[in-house]
């Protein structure tokens, strides 16, 4: 029997839609592609010869074929461990390849839908996408009805567990990363991918997106949608995909017939023939799967497909050298600004892990999440609490919450009047927000540990001292 489709709540608002150049953009991308793209010999190319493993050092797996990309079974033996609630998330599952021989692999977080449990809904694709050759954390959500932010938030905390605290930690390359997920779910991997350009792909399967358009998406994005769904219907999806810049690598999709949980509980054969392809090229750098989307390879139960293509992903076969680019995943030293703070600024140090709440790299962007840092007074890590009871950083940014549910990220925005950015320091320690009653909170003393909200318990790992730096 099917398991039940879970759908989001009624929106009365109509999806913002807006329409990216997509022609220039894939003329812009032909022409530095080359000759040789431009005409289609690309495809040719890749189909006939493919760069060995020594050219991609993360590419994994034997040749692909037409047959292999359909199999749920690939050639990597896998098991699963199951994950512990406490970490952002409510728990979940690991799935991992058991070969130790080929290096670390690329992972991917996947979130379900709205009111949905994972482990109904899309256990199938963590065997799936570990038998090719990735680690999958896929997650129970904080609550069934997470909205997308939510979700977004505690995709990245998965990841940031995968990585940092799992068992399995030593298996996978925090370098690449993807996320994915359905309905709401995939609303919440869109949420993830605006929030951290550094993910290697995003893949939202029929997603539902309140929150935001993807106007700003710098991540190569894939969205799939079913012909007959009611709940997010294909021009819903459409219009999230014609938002993305035409300057951003995207695939859209539409499975002929499928309704809202075509996928739930069970394999779809569109979605794992076209999926895997695009995640092998963007997070595996593997151009080999370039043959099966460009053009589309097979297009039986495929009602609408558009893409990018040549869909080329960065550097594809030179690994990085020298310090890696830092993520949120492996935080940076915070670079001093040229200033120093004012008088009337205090820092924000963590009783737990005697760390400062700091702005990545003195970041002045808005939606710039914040972390524990090692406290150095620089004006990053300077807050000031105004009389409307704002954390004022810079004097015109503000600590700023991006939902108001458990899991909700803190991150720093433009100041404003609304209850999201006003704070209530308790004479207990904690920092509880105005709008949502929920208290500053995190699950770990190390550096980069991300701030977030969480229903006040007064332990240690909530308390803060504003301690004045003049």
């Amino acid at each position: 029997m099917r398991p039940p489709v879970h759908h989001p709540p009624p929106s009365g608002e109509s999806p913002a839609v807006r329409v990216s150049p997509r022609v220039r953009g894939r003329l812009f991308r032909l022409a530095t592609a080359g000759i040789a793209a431009a005409v289609g010999l690309f495809t040719m190319t890749v189909a006939a010869g493919s760069a060995s493993a020594a050219d991609n050092p993360y590419q994994r797996g034997p040749d692909p074929t037409r047959t292999s990309v359909t199999a749920v079974n690939g050639p990597f033996a896998n098991t699963s461990v199951s994950v512990p609630t406490g970490h952002g998330f409510n728990g979940g599952r690991i799935y991992y390849p058991t070969d130790t021989s080929q290096g670390t692999f690329g992972a991917i977080a996947i979130s379900p839908g709205y009111t949905a449990l994972f482990s109904a809904e899309l256990a199938w694709m963590g065997p799936w996408l570990a038998s090719h050759g990735f680690v999958v954390i896929g997650i129970e959500t904080n609550s069934r009805n997470d909205f997308d932010t939510a979700r977004g938030t505690q995709l990245l905390a998965a990841l940031d567990y995968l990585t940092q605290q799992s068992p399995v930690r030593d298996r996978v390359d925090p370098s690449r990363l993807a996320v994915s997920g359905h309905s709401m779910g995939g609303g919440g991997a869109l949420s993830a991918a605006m929030r951290r350009a550094s993910l290697k792909a995003v893949v939202g399967i029929t997603p539902y997106s309140p929150s935001s358009n993807l106007a700003n998406d710098r991540v190569p994005t894939m969205i799939i949608s079913g012909q007959a769904d009611t709940v997010v219907t294909p021009s819903y999806a459409l219009g999230l995909y014609n938002s993305i810049p035409a300057t951003t690598e995207s695939v859209y999709l539409e499975v002929a017939g499928g309704d809202h949980g075509f996928m739930v509980g069970r394999s779809n054969p569109v979605l794992v023939r076209t999926m895997l392809p695009f995640l092998k090229m963007f997070i595996d750098n593997d151009t080999r799967y370039s043959q099966f989307l460009c053009p589309l390879l097979d297009n039986s139960g495929v009602v609408t497909y558009r893409s990018t293509c040549p869909l080329l992903p960065t550097d594809p076969t030179t690994p990085p050298t020298g310090t890696p680019t830092p993520t949120p995943t492996t935080p940076a030293p915070t670079t001093p600004p040229p200033t120093t703070p004012p008088g009337s600024a205090s820092e924000i140090r963590g009783t737990q892990s005697n760390r400062c709440i700091d702005v990545p790299n003195a970041s002045r962007n808005n939606g710039t999440r914040v972390q524990l840092y090692d406290c150095n007074r620089q004006t990053n890590q300077a807050w000031t609490y105004t009389a409307n009871k704002q954390l004022q950083v810079y004097g015109n940014m503000c600590l700023d919450a991006a939902g108001s549910g458990n899991g909700a990220a803190v991150q720093i925005y433009s100041c404003h009047s609304q209850t999201n950015q006003q704070w209530n320091v308790n004479s207990n320690g904690t920092i509880s927000g105005v709008q949502s009653g929920r208290c500053l909170d995190v699950w770990s003393t190390n550096n980069g540990a991300q701030i977030q909200l969480y229903d006040c318990h007064g332990q240690t790992n909530q308390q803060f001292r504003l301690t004045p730096l003049a």
